[in-house]
């Protein structure tokens, strides 16, 4: 068993904290092995936390994280070998927090799977994550980046500076998927001349253009569109620019269409292809449409069955939120600023990183009624990691116990925590009043 890349790794990680390193790291190694903990001062009970449970409180107040210097660790250790095709998913997830009136810069975050006639809105904190994808959808995302959206930003603007920064650590040009919300022109713009090749998907009803004809020489202003392109209504299609069929993993008929040379209204420079995924086996559920679409904003030798059929790799990402705040515990702790909860988000990521890096060189730990012939969950492979533990060591120093505290001074006066509002960032629009008959 070859540990050095995983003792590498850990080692790195450690000299990104530049203030309380060692309760930070401590938490690290609490939070990887401490399976049955399920609330936040319950990773106090590991055994690889040497400190007492209100250091993990205290670890995120006084800590801090040098996440540009992470960043490069992720992309250095995470990223596979040359040759190989990347493909990085981007999306934001929310973390409620409905009752936290102490807790500043709230927004209004979406809350999703919610019943019919429910109001699918919360209040809380909202994060966008640049993830590596895996080859087939599972919870193996690794975590490259990490930035929470803060009240004066919106979600395009932070996934354009996460691609960014990110651009000058990678060493080939990958594939970025999206859903609906970032197939926009301020996403197209934002990241224009940046060397990732973009997979958006777009709404059934999305309005595209053609190029805008020829000026005729009559008064007035030249057309600046062309005739419209509708996905969802066959009478504005055209002539497509190629077709492709051919079936799937589970052999079921697929039919991949595409158009050339559209463009957004508001990004009229910037050339895009449509393409129309039509899958024949669909039963029309919201979660198993028989039709999707899909704009391609990439190199144009690239082949269109392919990157469309390559979507399906974006499911990951939800798998990977979904592991991260059921297993590791991220939505749990209560804590009070966003700048404690962005660390805690930080730790987090080391910890969903360590355990892909842990794959290859951890037997799985299996339940009793958990198959074996199933692919390994990173869930399965972290509750084998207390073994290897010992082996590869910590660069934590030991605590160094203080004695007890003296406590708060007799007749202090304690001030209650200031309250903070919920941040719209759009204006609600004023009720019409009723004219009088």
């Amino acid at each position: 068993m070859n540990l050095n890349i995983l003792q590498g790794f850990r080692h790195e990680v450690y000299a990104c904290f530049t203030r309380a390193s060692d309760a930070l790291f401590n938490t690290v190694d609490a939070l990887l092995t401490e399976t049955q903990a399920q609330s936040f001062p319950e990773l106090s009970l590991s055994p690889y936390f040497e400190r007492r449970w209100c250091s993990l409180y205290e670890a995120f107040a006084d800590g801090r994280i040098d996440q540009g210097r992470l960043r490069q660790v992720f992309v250095k250790y995470l990223l596979p070998a040359e040759g190989e095709p990347i493909w990085l998913g981007l999306d934001a997830t929310s973390i409620q927090r409905p009752q936290s009136r102490t807790s500043p810069d709230r927004t209004v975050v979406y809350v999703p799977n919610l019943p019919e006639s429910s109001k699918p809105i919360s209040y809380g904190w909202q994060f966008s994550t640049v993830v590596l994808l895996p080859h087939q959808p599972s919870s193996w995302t690794a975590v490259l980046d990490q930035q929470r959206i803060r009240s004066e930003q919106t979600s395009v603007e932070v996934a354009a500076t996460q691609l960014r920064e990110l651009a000058p650590l990678l060493r080939c040009r990958p594939i970025v998927a999206t859903d609906r919300w970032y197939s926009c022109a301020p996403f197209l713009l934002a990241t224009e001349g940046l060397p990732f090749d973009k997979l958006l998907r777009l709404k059934r009803k999305r309005v595209l253009y053609r190029p805008a004809p020829a000026p005729t020489g009559k008064r007035g202003a030249p057309r600046k569109d062309g005739e419209r392109f509708q996905c969802g209504n066959p009478s504005t299609y055209g002539q497509a620019s190629g077709s492709w069929q051919g079936t799937d993993a589970k052999g079921h008929l697929i039919e991949v269409t595409w158009w050339n040379g559209l463009h957004l209204s508001k990004a009229r420079h910037l050339e895009v292809t449509a393409i129309r995924v039509l899958h024949h086996h669909a039963t029309y559920r919201p979660r198993d449409p028989r039709e999707s679409w899909f704009v391609w904003d990439g190199s144009p030798q690239a082949c269109i069955p392919e990157v469309a059929l390559g979507y399906r790799r974006r499911y990951s990402h939800e798998h990977g939120y979904r592991f991260e705040k059921q297993s590791l515990l991220w939505a749990v702790p209560r804590l009070r600023t966003p700048a404690h909860f962005e660390r805690w988000s930080q730790v987090v990521a080391i910890v969903h990183n360590l355990l892909v890096l842990a794959r290859a060189q951890v037997q799985p730990e299996l339940r009793p009624w958990e198959s074996s012939q199933r692919e390994a969950s990173p869930q399965q492979v972290r509750r084998a990691m207390a073994k290897i533990m010992a082996q590869l060591g910590t660069p934590a120093q030991p605590s160094k116990p203080r004695g007890k505290s003296p406590g708060r001074q007799t007749g202090a006066v304690v001030r209650p925590a200031p309250r903070y509002g919920v941040v719209y960032k759009s204006q609600p629009k004023p009720k019409k009043r009723r004219k009088r008959a």
